[in-house]
């Protein structure tokens, strides 16, 4: 296949890179010619690393460099391009007289493939004589590393596109996913549930950044923390995307933006590339501040409440743990005036808990039950909460089985569900919304989330590991107890906690019902 590239920059010669050694021939193109010279000496110096470093033969590599063909003009007549994939500047206006100039030069057999990541893809084609030649091939940076391609067909692509990109795609060794033509296609879409809860929570000074980060990554198993990944971003590129999404969803709750973030961006603190965001970063920036040391008395005894609540409270398990770290644990229907109360909360609050329930308000402590990835827990304190309760609190859970490491323990302000909670409830409530719009496939979507965000599993597959049903008594409890909509239940999770499928079931289809 030949392959044109229009626009030469990070993405371009990216793709390039990615296509030429594939074994494509790659026009590559840029209205600056110097910017082709660059980025075909950065393809060059890419390829004799990978040879270098073992992971390419010096033939493959000649033969791709051979394969890689600088154009001086973007518009070059070019009768035997089978596809353009356009990589310029995100402007409708740009793309669009892009596409117009090169449907005058290349014949009409030629596709039309747009990188965007954010604009309408219905709407560059559009400006087309011909729309239907036209759909989204959106490439993550940086290319070669980045497996997943999202291929999005336009309101009048032609049907056996997608099909033709997606073998195209895999057969380069990527993974495709098709998605419709909406606001931050899939990947940026989904990725709005980690983001936009996680300022929520700081909104509500439930703990700080680093406090957030450290339960997403210990708890949840994630890479990063949302705070770390939106300094590594960029906020205002965050910032943008979030507000472009929120818009383009028509304000949907599930997707709102934070209050924290438009002052942030004016003041320029957009993570790393300007040294301060988040996180200080550079050579005189302060180092992280370390947790603070468990200091409280581990021998205290603890009561551990069984709500009676949900599928599961988690009271079996935190006792059974606790009295297998040696901790004192009692028993019997009520605490003695000395120990310090645990509550497992799913959706709720300690401050619930404490008035239904008649505990003592000053030695009273939410923890979450979600099975943690790492060695953490959270204990979740109210303004009520003694301070010498608490640290012995934190001594408590920070016990472990004789061999085993001790346990971190996070400190956070009580909230409905905890912080990790609610992250997962998030992120599992837009990926449904998704699902439920038909935007994308069940399937699609977890690969998608896995390999363009780096989840330890799709959010569909980590729903079901909780289990759609107690999955949706936690959406339940965060809507009921804030009554707030973002956290209102999907109906696709609500239908597949009602009639016993997991949520990565793409159900049956009224269509597959009067056919066949």
């Amino acid at each position: 296949m030949r392959i044109r590239i229009v626009g030469a920059g990070a993405m371009g010669r990216g793709i390039a890179q990615w296509a030429a050694s594939a074994g494509h021939t790659v026009e590559l193109c840029d209205v600056r010619t110097e910017a082709v010279t660059a980025a075909v000496d950065f393809v060059r110096s890419m390829l004799e690393r990978a040879v270098d470093k073992g992971r390419m033969s010096a033939g493959d590599c000649a033969a791709a460099l051979e394969r890689l063909v600088p154009l001086d003009d973007p518009w070059a007549q070019g009768p035997d391009v089978d596809l353009v994939i356009e990589a310029v500047r995100e402007d409708l206006d740009t793309k669009a007289e892009v596409f117009g100039k090169l449907e005058r030069a290349l014949p009409g057999s030629a596709v039309f493939a747009t990188n965007t990541s954010s604009l309408s893809v219905t709407r560059i084609a559009a400006s087309l004589k011909d729309p239907t030649r036209l759909a989204g091939l959106h490439f993550f940076n940086p290319v070669p590393l980045m497996k997943i391609v999202e291929i999005v067909p336009g309101a009048a692509t032609r049907p056996e596109i997608p099909p033709a990109l997606t073998e195209l795609v895999e057969s380069c060794g990527h993974r495709a996913v098709t998605v419709a033509d909406t606001p931050g296609f899939l990947v940026n879409h989904a990725g709005r549930g980690l983001v936009t809860e996680a300022l929520a929570l700081l909104e509500e000074s439930v703990s700080d950044p680093a406090g957030i980060d450290r339960i997403a990554r210990d708890v949840l198993g994630l890479r990063m923390g949302p705070f770390e990944l939106m300094d590594l971003t960029g906020l205002d590129v965050t910032a943008a995307v979030i507000d472009s999404i929120w818009q383009g969803f028509r304000y949907e709750d599930r997707l709102r933006p934070s209050y924290l973030t438009p002052n942030r961006v004016a003041a320029g603190l957009h993570g790393r590339k300007t040294g301060q965001g988040w996180f200080a970063y550079g050579s005189e920036a302060p180092a992280p501040a370390s947790e603070a040391p468990v200091t409280g008395d581990a021998g205290r005894p603890v009561f551990v409440v069984d709500t009676g609540t949900g599928t599961t409270s988690g009271a079996d398990a935190l006792r059974a743990a606790l009295t297998a770290a040696g901790a004192t644990v009692e028993s019997g229907s009520a605490p003695s005036a000395d120990a310090v109360v645990l509550v497992p909360v799913w959706g709720t609050t300690v401050a619930s808990a404490v008035a239904s329930l008649g505990l003592p308000a000053g030695r009273t402590f939410g923890v979450d039950p979600l099975p943690a990835a790492g060695r953490r827990r959270v204990l979740a304190v109210t303004p009520a909460a003694g301070p010498d309760a608490a640290r012995d609190a934190r001594a408590v859970l920070a016990r472990a089985a004789d061999g085993e490491e001790p346990y971190a323990v996070s400190v956070v302000r009580d909230t409905a569900g905890s912080v990790a909670q609610r992250l997962l409830a998030s992120v599992v409530s837009v990926a449904a919304s998704i699902a439920e719009r038909s935007l994308a496939t069940p399937a699609d979507i977890d690969l998608a989330v896995t390999a363009g965000l780096g989840y330890p599993v799709g959010p569909l597959a980590w729903g079901d590991r909780i289990g759609a049903v107690r999955m949706l008594e936690l959406q339940r409890a965060l809507h009921a107890t804030t009554g707030d909509p973002r956290h209102r239940p999907t109906r696709w999770l609500t239908e597949r906690a009602q009639l016993g499928l997991p949520l990565t079931n793409p159900g049956t289809s009224p269509a597959a019902c009067t056919t066949g």
